[in-house]
């Protein structure tokens, strides 16, 4: 359990910081919102970080007059069980991922570095594996045992799922693409129950009880060792509190010349604390809470956070994720601990995107110098390139005609002509598994073997 802060500060701090006349040094630098690397400490972390002659109180009072002095009320977001205003500051990190997602992340910029790339159908082939793993990583948060190869294979093939872990992995995904395609619509509690019962139905329905808002209180949030870290507020205006996010969420706050411009990251990363903290359905609210996060920014134009998985890097840290959580609960709902936290997420899985992208550029570079060298360019159609690159970069193993159909956006003619023109040309090879046929690529050492480069033509 965490430490929480003391309940009474101590008034004019700054007065208390002189002994006989004497300024004692030490606690100036904790007259600031953050330290001296720009972090945002709870009591809980600043406790331990204090040498025994300074009192503990003193320096949480001058650190909580520094911040109040420099936060902004996010009117409209209420929470707690008085509905107070919840109070964000805008921290060093918070504004690097702002910075970021404005330079990589938008439509534009996705467009920009479709047009670098050169081949459309080949990066959007490439960057579906990105969104499976937002999928894949959200579930497995929540429990599910699957390995994510295990679950790569399963939606690339678009087979069934055959446990209740792969389902909610499914689930996920559709959940993801309910998102995308619902980006243009207003935020509604219908839509929010909707999402929520795309993401959950057909698993254990008895348990999460797809697209009911409930009306117990028998919900609560439990840590690895079931101690409870988390009790919702209760049900009883649940529904009200719900159309009151509704309709702060729907409010335009991205006029720069208003006075509470809120930037649409901050917002989105909001309404994921929201939805978490009110734990509005049985079972279920974390993946609700993290779609509705890339719902919000797919709205706002942010269109390439399709393909940046947070939950993968949430994964690594859950300890820390469900902190950011408790550390704004008990420190009068300062959303700060939980923004800043998801954006340091944000930041990390913005360069992983780019990393991606990057190597994406440089493979079909190597790709492209490859297919010249090897006399195969000419015989090969754009599909085929962009099948043949993914399967040589291994970022699938396997593909089935479906899978192909779905990922190029062509009919299924289009897409077994793309992969039986492979294994007519000694690239891919096809086995039969169940009633459906399955197409590898053949061994790479063995494609070297068999594909010798071009001769020169005589000048």
């Amino acid at each position: 359990m965490i430490s929480y802060p003391p309940k009474e500060l101590i008034e004019n701090p700054i007065t208390k910081i002189y002994q006989n006349g004497v300024l004692v040094l030490p606690y100036l630098e904790y007259n600031a919102p953050v330290d001296s690397k720009g972090r945002y400490f709870h009591f809980d972390e600043i406790k331990h970080r204090l040498s025994k002659q300074l009192n503990s109180t003193l320096v949480w009072s001058l650190m909580k007059e520094a911040r109040k002095r420099q936060s902004q009320d996010l009117y409209g977001s209420f929470l707690g069980k008085h509905l107070v205003p919840a109070t964000l500051y805008m921290s060093p990190i918070i504004q690097k991922a702002i910075s970021e997602t404005d330079r990589n992340t938008t439509t534009a910029a996705l467009e920009w570095m479709c047009n670098k790339i050169g081949e459309q159908k080949h990066l959007d082939y490439l960057l579906n594996d990105l969104v499976e793993d937002e999928a894949i990583s959200s579930s497995q948060l929540e429990g599910a045992a699957t390995t994510t190869k295990v679950a790569k294979d399963m939606l690339k093939r678009a087979r069934k799922p055959r446990s209740i872990d792969e389902k909610m992995i499914l689930g996920n995904f559709n959940m993801m693409k309910f998102a995308w395609g619902n980006r243009h619509k207003d935020l509604t509690v219908e839509l929010i129950e909707e999402l929520h019962k795309v993401g959950v139905e057909g698993i254990e329905d008895g348990k999460y009880k797809p697209g009911v808002i409930r009306t117990t209180d028998d919900v609560v949030v439990e840590n690895n060792d079931g101690e409870v870290v988390h009790t919702p507020p209760k049900a009883h205006n649940l529904n009200n509190r719900l159309n009151m996010l509704v309709k702060w969420v729907n409010e335009s706050h991205h006029d720069a010349e208003s006075a509470d411009y809120i930037h649409p990251l901050v917002k989105a990363i909001t309404l994921h604390f929201r939805i978490g903290y009110e734990h509005p359905f049985h079972d279920g609210n974390g993946r609700v809470a993290r779609a509705l996060f890339y719902w919000y920014m797919f709205k706002n134009e942010f269109a390439a956070f399709r393909y940046i998985a947070i939950s993968l890097l949430l994964k690594e840290a859950p300890v820390q994720y469900g902190k950011s959580y408790l550390y704004t609960e008990t420190d009068e709902m300062d959303l700060t601990y939980f923004v800043d936290y998801q954006c340091r997420i944000i930041i990390r899985a913005i360069n992983k995107f780019k990393e991606s992208y990057t190597e994406s550029v440089q493979e079909s570079e190597a790709f492209n110098k490859w297919l010249w060298d090897s006399g195969l360019y000419r015989k090969l159609t754009d599909k085929q390139q962009a099948v043949f690159q993914v399967a040589k970069s291994e970022k699938a193993l396997s593909f089935t005609i479906n899978n192909v159909k779905d990922n190029l956006g062509c009919s299924y003619n289009t897409a077994a002509t793309v992969l039986n023109g492979l294994v007519e040309l000694k690239l891919f090879e096809k086995v039969k598994d169940g009633r459906e046929w399955v197409y590898k690529m053949i061994d790479q050492k063995e494609l070297v073997k068999s594909w010798k480069p071009a001769k020169k033509r005589p000048a």
